[in-house]
């Protein structure tokens, strides 16, 4: 019994004992978890200075960082050689810069393969074209290249002149002279001048709209063949000796370029898909927006041989170029030369080949998985002094310059991505190649997107697109940046820019673009919604109707034409790396997100408008079908007062709280997410703002409210018209949905 209950006490004593271990396990263990609670509490709300506004001294030692010289060096060293994408000589270069962004003082720089759908002339084979007699004699044949600029007889790899992804075929027909082969170039061949082009080959001349869509609207009309030129009056600036005198196109001078229809795809075999080595691909004859005909460009010279004897009806004044020809329209010859016709050689192969974009990253130091993403292209039809390496060499200088400042200890606040992307000439291939691999992350934590394609265009003024978000990014950044022109020294950037081009229509200030299409921004801005912009130096808009700059795409964009004409002391470049620079560094390095949602407001109100008027050119038919934009600017307007409510609480916010901070910067970050609708454009499923998409009709403009745009565009001529007006009234309701959508995000 004794032995039993002293038992039973020693157990009871050692049950106390574990039990008093155990409460003191438990007070120790509470103290530690309390002790944590109150450091991450103190942490998070600790005033610090990574929470303050932008370091100014490190914005400051940034911008003045970058040299004139250097970005001149580099572009030296990148027009040695052609670029073409999926060569060797891309690849090394590739590698170089790989090199050199680790040089540089960037956390990571590495290369990102993918297997595209790429496009190239037959090496022993060669693309031309052809008159020829009633016995099938050739009599005159198109020059199968450009005459080499001096300095670089001795390049052997540059490609002839062709249009990647041309169909194969050697068609043969009647010429018909088609103007730009826009939409309403076709409508009024047939509409007022009765001319048929089923079964004709069809001359335009480049300008005005996408390659791709003249194109699609030459197929749709029934051409079995297109020829495209530069006619000197859309590429000869008045007054400016050809090449290598001046800065206009030669007469040999041939425009390169695909004439894919993409619509936002990507690769043309694996669309919505990175091109990885496990992606399922589609028959190359079923690749997504590949042409349907043969497609060849020509010098003008060649283009006028065409043009001097065609019959036919004149062509209206608005059709002629300054060719010394009649510009008759055909088809076919005159009358003394009735018997010749004209035939196509085209032997294009398109090929699956591996590309590879490099991609550089400075980690960020308290919102290191917030994006902000600089990318442009590498890859040239040849030389690529403007398109792309001006912008190429302005990317390196702007890497180099931040990865100076992370080695003396600096980092942004968020994470910033560096791009060289590959096959940008072959539809945007690579950038979209690498947002369809990383989407998902994108989506989460994309901040922005700043696009760095050709820096110069021209050499008058400043030319921005973006989203209005960055509005006032833009104009208080270029308030801080010199002007590069001479007649404006000791004046701002904003001072030159406002007076050579007001944006009189909108607001009293410099003028802003839509974004488009037909660079890189494409898949960040107009499929996942990431907020995006892009700058560089252009022409005066109002002198003539000369196109883009005149040796685009052409064996002449060297080096030297761009030192000799375009910027001989790199002035303008310099201007630029520190627009696209500081844009990176503002959206990186700003406690809030330096976005501004009331400025999308009054864009809205202000496309808005713009819809509306155009629909009410329509007025009996908007009456008939009851047709009403009543709730879409009801939306805006809502949109409008949420969004001055919002900005009113980013006054407010307390800065050193980075739970509140992280919330508002969330709300501005996905804001442009908003105007994203999963199911895309009607045809259009990779372009899915709402708010602003490439027009149908010509991808290299911007259209807003495209939905509703679409629905409207050429509706009197549609069979139904009950139809037409309840698709108006669908994209009227789309948009009016999607504008209150984004104003709950405010909310």
């Amino acid at each position: 019994m004794w032995n039993s209950l002293q038992s039973e006490d020693s157990e009871a004593t050692m049950g106390n004992k574990r039990l008093n271990s155990s409460c003191l396990v438990a007070v120790v263990l509470g103290a530690i978890v309390f002790f944590l609670l109150g450091f991450a509490i103190g942490w998070f709300s600790r005033p610090t200075t990574l929470a303050m506004p932008p370091n100014l001294n490190a914005r400051k030692a940034f911008l003045t960082e970058m040299k004139a010289e250097n970005i001149k060096e580099f572009l030296y060293n990148f027009t040695r050689l052609p670029h073409l994408a999926g060569t060797e000589q891309n690849l090394l270069l590739a590698k170089q810069i790989q090199d050199q962004w680790t040089e540089f003082g960037l956390d990571l720089a590495e290369l990102t393969h993918y297997d595209v759908l790429l496009s190239y002339p037959n090496e022993t084979n060669p693309n031309y074209i052809s008159i020829i007699d009633e016995h099938g004699n050739e009599i005159f044949n198109t020059s199968l290249s450009e005459s080499t600029p001096a300095g670089y007889e001795n390049i052997t790899d540059i490609v002839p002149p062709f249009n990647a992804y041309s169909v194969q075929g050697v068609p043969e027909g009647d010429l018909v002279y088609v103007n730009y082969a826009r939409t309403e170039d076709f409508s009024q061949l047939e509409q007022e001048l009765r001319v048929n082009c089923t079964g004709k080959i069809v001359i335009a001349r480049y300008g005005k709209i996408f390659r791709g869509n003249k194109v699609k609207n030459a197929q749709l009309a029934g051409a079995k063949g297109l020829i495209l030129f530069s006619d000197p009056a859309d590429y000869s600036a008045p007054g400016v000796e050809p090449y290598p005198a001046g800065w206009n196109l030669p007469g040999d001078g041939v425009q390169r370029g695909n004439v894919l229809n993409l619509n936002g795809a990507g690769d043309p075999l694996t669309p919505g898909y990175p091109a990885k080595e496990y992606t399922f691909r589609y028959n190359p004859a079923e690749g997504v927006g590949l042409p349907k005909i043969p497609v060849h460009p020509i010098g003008y010279h060649d283009a006028e041989r065409f043009l001097r004897n065609m019959g036919g009806p004149a062509s209206p004044n608005t059709w002629k170029g300054n060719l010394n020809v009649s510009y008759n329209i055909g088809p076919g010859f005159k009358a003394s030369y009735s018997t010749q016709k004209v035939r196509m050689h085209i032997h294009t192969n398109n090929k699956v080949t591996r590309i590879y974009n490099v991609i550089g990253t400075i980690k960020g130091a308290v919102e290191p998985d917030r994006y902000v993403i600089l990318g442009g292209h590498r890859d040239s039809w040849v030389f690529g002094g403007i398109d792309p390496q001006s912008g190429a060499a302005v990317v390196h200088e702007i890497v180099r310059s931040a990865g100076k400042l992370r080695k003396e200890g600096w980092r942004p606040r968020r994470t910033m991505i560096f791009a060289s992307w590959d096959a940008e000439e072959f539809g945007l291939l690579g950038s979209t190649e690498w947002a369809e691999e990383n989407a998902k992350i994108l989506q989460k934590r994309g901040v922005a997107y700043i696009n760095a394609d050709s820096s110069v265009e021209g050499n008058y003024t400043l030319r921005v697109d973006c989203t209005p978000l960055m509005y006032t990014l833009v104009y208080n950044l270029t308030k801080e940046i010199p002007s590069p022109d001479d007649s404006f020294e000791g004046k701002s950037l904003y001072e030159s820019w406002h007076q050579k081009d007001n944006w009189t229509d909108y607001a009293d200030a410099p003028r802003i673009n839509k974004l488009g299409s037909g660079n890189d921004f494409e898949a960040f801005f107009q499929r996942l919604g990431i907020a995006s912009g892009r700058a560089r130096y252009t022409k005066n808009r109002k002198e003539g109707r000369y196109s883009g700059y005149p040796v685009y795409h052409s064996v002449y964009e060297t080096f030297e034409i761009v030192e000799k004409f375009y910027d001989p002391t790199f002035r303008n470049h310099l201007t630029v790396t520190q627009v696209r620079g500081g844009l990176v560094f503002e959206l990186a390095d700003s406690t809030i997100l330096p976005f501004h949602c009331q400025d999308y407001a009054t864009a809205l109100k202000y496309y808005a408008d713009i819809i509306y008027t155009l629909a009410q050119k329509h007025e009996a038919q908007l009456a008939t079908f009851k047709v009403s934009f009543d709730s879409l600017f009801s939306a805006v307007n809502n949109f409008s007062r949420v969004a001055m409510a919002f900005n009113q609480r980013v006054q407010n916010v307390d800065m050193n709280n980075l739970i509140s901070v992280r919330s508002l910067n969330d709300q501005l970050m996905f804001l442009e997410r908003a105007f994203i609708d999963p199911l895309g454009l009607p045809g259009r499923p990779f372009y899915r703002h709402i708010i602003f998409a490439p027009s149908s009709h010509n991808k290299y403009a911007g259209e807003s409210f495209p939905g509703i745009y679409d629905a409207l565009f050429d509706i009197e001529n549609k069979a139904d018209q009950k139809k037409a007006w309840e698709e108006v009234k669908r994209q009227i309701s789309i948009a009016t949905f999607t504008v209150q959508a984004a104003a709950e995000t405010l909310q």
